[in-house]
């Protein structure tokens, strides 16, 4: 098959050569809908949270009514703020040290650590000393609330 026609059965929507059946035919309903949501007018619903989500195709097909909705992200109202031994231990996590070795850098407890590490967890909404990282990194507070370096 020449890249003309590839070209061409791709810019009508039609399945590849190299597809089978059910991808084929998944790919042709996503351009439909594409088509369908970009034609058709738009309107507003009040989802959770009033907010408002954009409405970008409302049709019912075979008795059940389909809803394809544009959520607007969710705007984190508060930034997560941490004490300073809070910024103390994270930035320790971040290097890599142990529970036992932090305690005894701070002269704490262990028990004492811990605590700390479940306050930081529940303030950031993560399970885990690498998602705490990974999301101390990614809100950027490792830039002046995440403490000096």
């Amino acid at each position: 098959m020449t890249t003309q026609s590839l070209k061409k059965r791709e810019l009508e929507g039609g399945p590849e050569p190299t597809d089978d059946l059910a991808t084929a035919g998944l790919k042709m309903l996503a351009r439909k809908l594409v088509k369908e949501a970009t034609s058709s007018h738009r309107s507003s619903v009040i989802g959770e949270g009033e907010e408002q989500d954009e409405v970008i195709l409302d049709l019912e097909v075979d008795g059940v009514r389909c809803l394809l909705l544009r959520a607007h992200p969710k705007m984190d109202s508060s930034p997560v703020t941490l004490s300073p031994r809070e910024q103390e231990i994270a930035r320790m996590v971040a290097k890599g040290y142990p529970n036992k070795t932090i305690a005894a850098v701070l002269e704490i407890s262990s028990w004492t650590v811990c605590t700390h590490m479940r306050r930081i967890f529940a303030k950031l909404s993560v399970g885990s000393r690498a998602a705490m990282v990974a999301r101390l990194m990614e809100d950027g507070l490792n830039e002046g609330k995440f403490g000096p370096r």
